[in-house]
């Protein structure tokens, strides 16, 4: 099972094809991207849309299916990790870097060039932190949900390998076992390099951004592509030492980080004014969750370039991070049942989420509202900047600096793991030499991206990595809906939805 497959050497092949051009020609390639995204975006926003609002009402069905009680796993089989350290697992994967790169500055931004109010008002304040709750929400996670969920699914009571390949063969049989099933892995494998190598470019900005702002180290690309390097070298150690060890130890690391830089900037930021705004924003995000999942301003160019440019890149971020988060979330949930599963991956990291931004976003428009110009500041400094306004700032930011760093770590580590995984035939203890390739290859890429480019380019390639796995998550739901609905029939779960034993 550890072999290495031909998935493995053609996505390396690919790979490496993309990083030799982006060195060769990087205004070439910055150029290729960007027209590629932009045709993306105009013309396939509304599918984007479509897509990710369709995954959310699955997921909710699924809730309140009695398939629900379905374990994933065996009958007898219990959970393999606790509910806090499967918490930590599951949230540092997927959103650690995202909320402390986008925790300040996103809000910001918002109520500067606000989606429809007139900038720098009380209505853009408030929608704002409305759209920055619908971006970083129930719909990211439903996205990450549905791929884990019919991974854990295949992988853990049908016994599959653990492969995306494997959850499409009610739908497209034994067509996974060929040529076919290794473009579809090959597909999900790409998606994932981009993806996280996005991220890792996000997270070595930001931590170049602190030390710039904190210690006048220049703020280029040079200066991050060392950062990538140092921390290339801190990760592939972290996976060497296994899923239990290292990436356990440090998601524990990083929720106890996380945790003490939100109690202080929370004490020492506008408390009440934070709590008024979370709550607030609670009852508008309900309100208009249909809206905002359907918008797409039509006859409106500038507002449908405010969409294109927040809404359809997160959707195709999340779209592209799914296989990774998905295969890992699958991994560290053996034993729970699907009802438990959605609940905890779908709202609980939604509500974590929801308090970040209602503190970090709020500190921050109220710091601008107050006078302070945090707008001339670059995206991946604008945390930083905050923190100088408040109390105890060095120890913040210096918090926020190691943050970063051990989420970059742990997002870096749990990819080489899912890339492996995915390349090896579904193995789960992929051998350290193919981990070790592909922790260097997300880190060329990573490096290459913001090379030809800077953030831009991070976000182009994001669009781009994620449309054709967006077409097999549409199959997946269709093939886990087949899958389910028989089992429930062989189990008679239609008048028992909370019948705890389901041994066939």
């Amino acid at each position: 099972m550890n072999k290495i497959s031909n998935v493995f050497w053609i996505t390396i092949a690919i790979v490496f094809s993309a990083v030799i051009f982006g060195v060769a020609a990087p205004n070439r390639f910055e150029r290729l991207t960007g027209n590629v995204q932009a045709v993306i975006t105009s013309g396939l926003g509304w599918y984007y849309l479509i897509l990710v609002t369709v995954i959310v009402i699955f997921c909710i069905f699924l809730i309140f299916s009695p398939v629900g009680a379905i374990k994933l796993g065996k009958a007898d089989e219990q959970p393999e990790y606790s509910k806090r350290t499967w918490f930590a697992m599951l949230f540092s994967a997927g959103m650690g870097i995202g909320l402390v790169f986008w925790g300040a500055a996103e809000p910001l931004s918002h109520y500067l060039i606000p989606p429809i109010a007139e900038g720098s008002t009380n209505d853009a304040f408030k929608e704002g932190m409305r759209y920055t709750f619908f971006h970083w929400g129930v719909h990211a996670w439903a996205i990450y949900a549905i791929v884990a969920l019919a991974l854990a699914y295949y992988k853990f009571r049908k016994d599959e390998p653990g492969l995306i390949s494997a959850t499409l063969k009610p739908v497209l049989g034994k067509s996974m076992e060929g040529w076919l099933g290794n473009v579809v892995d090959v597909l999900a494998v790409f998606a994932t390099v981009v993806g996280v190598a996005t991220t890792l470019g996000f997270g070595a900005a930001q931590i170049n951004g602190g030390l710039s702002y904190l210690l006048g180290i220049p703020n280029n690309v040079l200066i991050q592509f060392i950062i990538i390097a140092i921390v290339t070298v801190l990760f592939m150690l972290s996976a060497w030492t296994g899923i239990s060890k290292g990436i356990r130890y440090l998601s524990n690391t990083n929720m106890f980080l996380a945790v003490l830089l939100f109690l202080l900037v929370f004490i020492l930021g506008p408390t009440i004014l934070s709590l008024n705004i979370f709550t607030d924003t609670i009852g508008t995000y309900l309100q208009n969750i249909v809206r905002m999942s359907f918008r797409i301003a039509p006859l409106n160019e500038e507002h449908r370039g405010w969409i294109n440019g927040w809404t359809i890149f997160y959707w195709a971020w999340w779209i592209s991070w799914s296989p990774f988060v998905g295969i890992f979330i699958a991994r560290v949930s053996r034993g729970r049942t699907i009802r438990e599963f959605i609940i905890g991956v779908l709202l609980l990291p939604a509500l974590v989420s929801f308090l970040w931004f209602s503190v970090f976003g709020t500190a921050a428009i109220n710091i601008q509202s107050a006078g302070v110009d945090l707008a001339q500041f670059a995206t991946e400094e604008v945390l930083f900047a905050v923190f100088n306004e408040l109390p105890l700032s060095t120890i913040l930011s210096v918090i926020a600096i190691t943050l970063i760093t051990t989420f970059f770590i742990t997002s870096a580590d749990s990819a080489t793991f899912v890339l492996g995984m995915q390349t090896t035939n579904g193995s789960l203890t992929p051998a350290n030499s193919v981990k070790l390739t592909w922790g260097v290859a997300q880190s060329a890429v990573a490096v290459i991206l913001l090379y030809s480019g800077g953030l831009q380019a991070l976000q182009n390639a994001l669009i781009i990595a994620a449309l054709p796995f967006s077409f097999i998550m549409l199959l997946m739901m269709i093939s886990l809906y087949r899958s389910l609905s028989r089992e429930k029939k062989e189990l008679g779960l239609f008048f028992n939805p909370r019948k705890k034993k389901l041994e066939k």
